[in-house]
């Protein structure tokens, strides 16, 4: 029995080292073969004898090795630490070797892009194993130089090029790297500048010196851009598709006149888009030319063009029709039998045909289109059409939203569990997610469940900043020199005292002082109280304002609460109440209309307005109409010193026409009057015009009745129109046109026109990144016997820090 148990434990031990050893023997994965690393030698073991009474069946299976000691050995210059080594591996000393774990090391280290190989393998020891890492690093960056630069500094330059020191050599980063100074030396005007790099290794201490060599060339800028071979397409359409422009005077802001190799070979692709949109398919660039001005810091660009010939489409066949009728299908379809060819709105219409499906819930609907030749210049389609089966929404699973609640994102969703999977649905409920500037990107995906017929949508975002501390200045001719600050937050959470994000409420915090206003304002909005489409607000203020006359200053402080519903898609309803003292102070004039005004008036006011908007872009309208109209009373039963009721309706219309032009029609109209035995309406609820938001050919609030002394008082009713239309000149820049006319009379629902003032005018519109501007001159063509005929500017600048 005892010569038995010790055969028994001595054949453990042998199978034991026996297993080991042929692990040891076997290779991770065939690594490369690495200089200067001793190779271990393979290592045979007896076969275990059979112990008595054994039918050489299969043995119970060991445990593995224990790791006791990990060896790091460099076959090179160790410029990459035990510890960096040891942290991007799974394999530990006290824990079991495992084959597994140290392919994953392996691959984990390449991962890193520090090595550029990697072998790792095991020698026993009489407690275990030791595991032996054999590495080779990769060069490091020690230094980077800089010569042949003039224009642009050393500073400068390494900014751009984004290189740090002591970390692994990339030929691709470098060769960014180099691609990065030549834009930045291109749009400094530096058409032909050239830049090289030029590495020096030292394989001792596995560093590198890397040297960027910078030719600048002469400076220049886009003088012209000509097109040769264009024939069915106007040089006024290719200009208009390219980026690149000819240089103007106001180029150093709008970026024409800039030359970019870069952006060279966008606009190449932008022509080729502009001409297969028009059915010429084949068409090509076949050179661009960049020819330095004789004698001149400028440079002319020639585009050689190939057109080929128009195609048209064919025969429009489909199959695989069974849930859409081919009458329905065909309705969808906008490139038709006899219609210009275009691959662009060809996808427009494969897009069309899907949504039909989405709409009715065939998520899985897959529609491709057959392109074969017809005949000269025909384009045959053949749409083939697999439907798949109806779906409906089983569960809505979020994630990645980190800050921003559940409710947050569910509430802008506009499908739910149990409704069809509606896919355009899916779409509008991404774009509602997008407009909330929460999150840098946003992603929807159906995955199915189970259940046959039934998917998951899957929601998935990724937060943003939505916080902004500002400060700027800036310049109007009505405000004057101003300074601002600002803190807001559009993703606020008042319950979360930790962080106050993540509730999708709405907080600012802004001052704004200037040489002739003092303005502090604080606001907050539950864009959904009691869970509810119903926007709750309030507002905080304190205005000090000396631009509202020259004879007077005015101080108002107070607050307002208010509701906000939507009504329909385009329409909403507000109603308001506001509790503010208003202060006229600092009164110069002798006349009675205006001394009578000096003192505190408490104002208690209800609002209740209807906004209609249906603009297609809130910033550079095109077309579209916005209408709001209010309805106001003060005093009365709701306190206060002032009792006064008034409305006031505003709308504007946009078309858009060729070229990108402009027309913008705008008319308002207001009244004001008082009640309950009141005697007059406060000089600051009267109604003004003139200045830059209305008649621009006027000072700010002129058009208006005056007092004695020629001040303006205000008025009681007010009507004015506008007519603008504006022209794009180049990118971010449009000229505008205008004729201004209106009247503001002193009795209330009075609306004659004996007192109308008009005006037209020239301007500029400049859609800069910090901000729009627009500067206008307005000239007077009638005027009341107040106003001159002198013309005035108008502008507002502004910019952000």
């Amino acid at each position: 029995m005892n010569v038995w148990f010790s055969l028994s434990r001595l054949w453990i031990v042998v199978a034991a080292s026996s297993a080991f050893l042929l692990l040891s023997a076997q290779a991770q994965q065939p690594p490369p073969t690495l200089p200067s690393v001793p190779q271990p030698q393979p290592q045979t073991a007896p076969p275990p004898p059979t112990p008595p009474g054994s039918r050489g069946g299969t043995q119970p299976a060991q445990a593995a090795p224990i790791v006791r000691q990990i060896e790091i050995q460099y076959a090179g210059p160790a410029t990459l630490s035990r510890q960096r080594i040891l942290s991007n591996m799974r394999t530990t000393v006290g824990q079991p070797y495992s084959e597994a774990t140290v392919e994953e090391d392996v691959r984990n280290l390449y991962a890193t892009g520090l090595v550029t190989n990697v072998r790792i393998y095991g020698e026993p020891l009489p407690d275990g194993v030791k595991v032996i890492v054999v590495v080779q690093t990769r060069v490091t960056l020690s230094y980077v130089n800089i010569v042949g630069n003039q224009v642009v500094s050393r500073k400068r330059i390494r900014r751009e090029l984004n290189l740090k020191i002591n970390s692994p050599l990339d030929e691709q980063q470098l060769e960014q790297a180099r691609q990065k100074v030549v834009e930045l030396y291109q749009k400094r005007g530096f058409p032909d500048v050239d830049v090289q790099y030029k590495t020096d290794v030292n394989e001792d201490r596995g560093t590198a010196t890397v040297t960027f060599s910078i030719s600048e060339g002469a400076k220049g800028t886009v003088r012209r851009i000509f097109f040769v071979g264009n024939h069915a397409l106007r040089v006024r359409q290719l200009r208009k598709a390219i980026t690149t422009k000819p240089n103007n005077p106001i180029g150093f802001i709008t970026g024409a006149g800039r030359y970019s190799s870069r952006q060279l070979d966008e606009d190449i692709q932008k022509i080729k888009e502009l001409y297969q949109d028009n059915g010429y398919e084949d068409a090509q660039v076949t050179d661009v030319r960049v020819d330095r001005v004789p004698g001149k810091k400028q440079v002319d660009i020639t585009f050689y063009l190939t057109e080929g010939i128009q195609y048209r489409v064919g025969t429009v066949t489909v199959e695989g029709l069974h849930v859409v009728s081919e009458t329905n299908f065909r309705k969808v379809l906008k490139v038709t039998e006899g219609k210009v060819f275009s691959p662009q709105k060809l996808q427009k219409d494969i897009k069309a045909v899907e949504d039909a499906y989405g709409v009715a819930g065939y998520a899985d609907a897959k529609v491709n289109v057959e392109t074969t030749p017809g005949g000269p210049g025909l384009v045959n389609l053949h749409y083939k059409i697999e439907e798949g089966i109806q779906s409906y929404v089983e569960r809505i699973n979020i994630s990645g939203n980190t800050r921003t609640k559940d409710k947050v994102i569910r509430r802008e969703l506009v499908l739910a569990p149990g409704d069809v999977f509606d896919t355009v649905r899916v779409e509008i409920s991404k774009k509602r997610l997008e407009g909330l500037q929460y999150f840098e990107r946003v992603d929807t995906y159906a995955s199915d469940t189970n259940v046959p017929g039934r998917k998951d949508l899957n929601v998935v975002v990724t937060e943003k900043k939505t916080g902004n501390l500002n400060f700027g200045a800036g310049f109007s001719s009505t405000e004057g020199l101003l300074g601002f600050g600002e803190l807001s937050q559009g993703n606020f959470d008042i319950t979360n005292w930790r962080t106050f994000t993540g509730a999708g409420q709405k907080f600012r915090l802004r001052a704004q002082i200037g040489t002739e206003e003092k303005d502090v304002e604080m606001s907050f909005t539950e864009p959904y109280f009691l869970d509810q489409r119903l926007a709750l607000g309030f507002d905080t203020f304190y205005r000090d304002l000396q631009y509202t006359s020259d004879v007077y200053n005015q101080k108002e402080y107070g607050f307002d609460v208010f509701l906000r519903k939507p009504i329909t898609t385009f329409l909403a309803a507000k109603l308001q109440y506001q509790l503010e003292n208003v202060e006229i102070y600092g009164v110069t004039s002798t006349d009675p209309a205006i001394t009578s005004q000096a003192g505190y008036n408490l104002e208690s006011r209800v609002t209740l307005s209807l906004t209609y908007d249906k603009r297609d872009n809130a910033f550079l309208t095109r077309k579209g109409t916005r209408v709001d109209a209010s309805v106001y009373i003060s005093g009365g039963p709701l306190g206060g010193d002032v009792n006064i009721y008034g409305f006031d309706v505003n709308a504007a219309q946009y078309f858009h026409f060729p070229f990108d032009t402009i027309l913008t029609l705008n008319a308002e109209v207001a009244a004001v009057d008082m009640y309950d035995g009141s005697t007059e309406v406060p000089i600051y609820d009267r109604l003004y015009l003139g200045g830059a938001d209305t008649l621009r050919g006027f000072k700010y609030r002129y058009v208006s009745p005056k007092d004695s002394q020629g001040d303006p008082i205000g008025g009681l009713s007010m009507a004015r129109f506008t007519a603008e239309y504006t022209v794009p000149v180049i990118e971010r820049v449009r000229l505008a046109v205008f004729y201004d006319t209106g009247f503001v009379n002193p009795g209330a629902w009075s609306f004659g026109t004996s007192n109308v003032n008009s005006d037209v005018g020239v301007g500029v519109r400049l859609n800069l990144p910090i901000g729009p501007i627009r500067i206008d001159y307005g000239i007077p063509l009638q005027t009341d016997r107040y106003n001159g005929s002198s013309g005035r500017f108008q502008f507002s600048v502004g910019y952000q820090f």
